[in-house]
């Protein structure tokens, strides 16, 4: 099964695409898509929507699972600024007829950590063991989609 994982963002997006066959996993394509702060907000969302839009195209994935929205009392602006950006990647999600995922950032890491408050280098660690790589991916933006991906094999039992 080949699954897309996306770290939603308005600056950054990451996301990673894998195949996945009984707890066995191929890296096939990883990355960001980043967006200039001095541009405005339906040029950046235009951006993000043409590059996954291509993404999806060329790699033909059967799902897209997307981090949950988190919104932190002290930061309402960055939630509001990454809701944009999920908003985008739904309505690609329905205009491409792809099934859409969303897991809290907790359940994600917990299932490929064991625990929901894994940091980001148990997190980047477990990235690089179950997928065989040298070193863990960067930016972090690219683990948390490529965790996101790996996080629905184990959830879903596939």
């Amino acid at each position: 099964m080949r699954i897309l994982g996306i770290d939603p963002g308005l600056g950054i997006t990451g996301y990673g695409i894998i195949d996945a066959h009984k707890a066995k996993y191929k890296l096939i394509e990883a990355g960001v898509i980043r967006t200039d702060s001095k541009d405005k907000i339906p040029k950046r969302l235009f951006k993000i929507y043409t590059c996954l839009s291509e993404l999806i195209d060329e790699h033909k994935p059967s799902v897209l699972v997307l981090e949950k929205l988190y919104a932190h009392y002290k930061h309402p602006t960055t939630a509001l600024l990454m809701g944009h950006a999920r908003g985008v990647i739904c309505l690609l999600c329905g205009l491409k007829g792809m099934q859409l995922v969303n897991y809290p950032s907790t359940r994600i890491k917990k299932a490929v950590t064991g625990s929901g408050h894994a940091s980001k280098d148990q997190v980047s660690g477990m990235i690089k063991n179950l997928l065989c790589l040298k070193s863990s991916p960067r930016p972090v933006d690219i683990t948390d989609a490529l965790a996101a991906a790996i996080s629905y094999t184990y959830i879903e039992n596939l």
